[in-house]
C-alpha cells in the first residue's frame, strides 16, 4: 500500500505559477535597426532561423516540478505486516521419570496397556497443542531435578524432547520438593504476569533437601501457582506409596489445585480442566515494515532536466550550421552587415 509521510508538500504546488505572475521576468531592451524594406532586406540575405531560447521549456520545468514535488512528500510502500505473539503467561511442567512410573496400569490412545509415563506423555502432547501463546519449560524429576527445555514458545521443540523422556533417566527415587525448587529458580527471571507449575507424580518425595510444602511457600511467596497431578494407584504402600496429603497440601499452598488421575480419561479431563482455570488473552504485537521509495520520482527528475538540456544544446549547435548570410547596406560610401530580425 502507497503511502505518503509528507502529503502536506503538495500545498505549494502552485507557488511557481504564483511567482510568475506576481514576479514576471525582467525584459531587456535590445537595440536593432528599423528598416521599412524588411521583406527585400530577407529575399537579399534568406530566410533567418527564429531566435532560440536557452531556457527549459515550460513542459519540462513543470514536469521536474511535479516530480521534485513527489519526492518531498516521501512516498512509502508499506509491506505486508509482521506479527509477533507476546505470551501472557510462563507454564512449566514437572514431569516424575522415577522408578515407578513404568507401571503398566493405564489404556494408551491405541486400546492397548502402556505404562504411567507413557500415558503422561500422550495427555500432555494433546495439551501442549492448545498452549499458544505460553511460553513452556519442562523439568524432569527423579532422584535429582533436571531442565529438559528451559522457558520457550517452541512447542514442537516442547513436544519433541518430551517424548524423548524415559523412566529412570532421571534416577530411581522422587525429587518433587527439589524439583519445585528448580521451577522457582526458572520462573523467578521471568516477567510474565501469569506463572504456573504442573506438577505431575505417582509417588511421594522421597529424595528431596528441601521439603514440598516448604517450596510451595516458597513459590506462592513468589507469587507462582502450583497444580499438582497424582497419576497411578492410591492404594499403593511402601516408598512408592502416593502421598496424596502432601501433594494436596502443595497445592492448596501456592495456590493451585489438587487432581487425581486414575486412568487416562481422567488424566485427559485434568488438562481440560486446567484449560478452564484461567482463560489466556494472547496478545500480539504488528509491525508494517516501510520502504522508501523517494529516490525514484528524484531520480527521474535529475535524469528528465538533464535529457531536456542535452537536447537543447544538441538543437541549438545544429542550428547554428545553417546561420544566415549577413545583409551588406552602403550608406554614403560606407558598407554596414545587417542581420535581418525575424518580424
Amino acid at each position: 500500500m502507497l503511502i505518503w509521510l509528507h502529503p502536506w508538500v503538495f500545498l505549494v504546488g502552485g507557488l511557481p505559477l504564483i511567482v510568475r505572475w506576481y514576479a514576471p521576468p525582467r525584459v531587456v531592451a535590445v537595440s536593432a535597426v528599423r528598416v521599412p524594406f524588411v521583406a527585400r532586406l530577407q529575399a537579399a540575405g534568406g530566410r533567418p532561423d527564429a531566435p532560440r531560447s536557452r531556457q527549459p521549456s515550460l513542459v519540462s520545468q513543470t514536469v521536474v516540478w511535479i516530480l521534485i514535488l513527489v519526492a518531498l512528500a516521501r512516498p512509502q510502500w508499506s509491506e505486508p505486516p509482521i506479527e509477533k505473539t507476546i505470551p501472557t503467561r510462563d507454564l512449566l511442567l514437572l514431569v516424575d521419570l522415577s522408578g515407578s512410573m513404568d507401571h503398566q496400569d493405564f489404556i494408551g490412545s491405541s486400546g492397548q496397556p502402556v505404562d504411567r509415563l507413557e500415558a503422561v506423555k500422550e495427555v500432555l502432547d494433546e495439551f501442549l497443542q492448545r498452549r499458544e501463546g505460553d511460553r513452556v519449560a519442562l523439568v524432569v524429576f527423579g532422584s535429582a531435578p533436571f531442565l529438559q527445555v528451559p522457558l520457550t514458545t517452541d512447542l514442537l521443540l516442547c513436544r519433541q524432547l518430551l517424548s524423548e523422556t524415559a523412566v529412570g533417566m532421571a534416577g530411581p527415587r522422587t525429587a518433587l520438593g527439589d524439583a519445585i525448587g528448580l521451577g522457582i529458580q526458572l520462573l523467578d527471571k521471568s516477567e510474565s504476569p501469569e506463572k504456573t507449575m504442573i506438577a505431575i507424580t505417582d509417588g511421594n518425595d522421597t529424595a528431596s533437601a528441601v521439603p514440598t510444602v516448604e517450596a510451595a511457600r516458597v513459590a506462592r511467596d513468589r507469587g507462582i501457582t502450583v497444580h499438582t497431578v497424582a497419576i497411578g494407584d492410591p492404594t499403593t504402600v511402601g516408598e512408592e506409596r502416593l502421598d496424596e496429603d502432601a501433594l494436596r497440601q502443595v497445592a492448596t499452598t501456592a495456590g493451585g489445585e489438587y487432581f487425581l488421575a486414575l486412568d487416562r480419561e481422567e488424566l485427559a479431563g485434568i488438562y481440560d480442566r486446567l484449560d478452564e482455570i484461567k482463560t489466556r488473552e494472547v496478545k500480539t504485537v504488528s509491525h508494517r515494515p516501510l520502504r522508501d521509495l523517494y529516490c525514484w520520482p528524484l531520480g527521474l527528475a535529475l535524469v528528465f532536466s538533464v535529457a531536456s538540456r542535452l537536447r537543447r544544446l544538441f538543437g541549438m549547435a545544429s542550428g547554428s550550421t545553417s546561420a544566415t548570410k549577413p545583409i551588406r547596406v552602403g550608406v554614403n560610401s560606407r558598407t554596414f552587415e545587417l542581420e535581418t530580425i525575424q518580424p
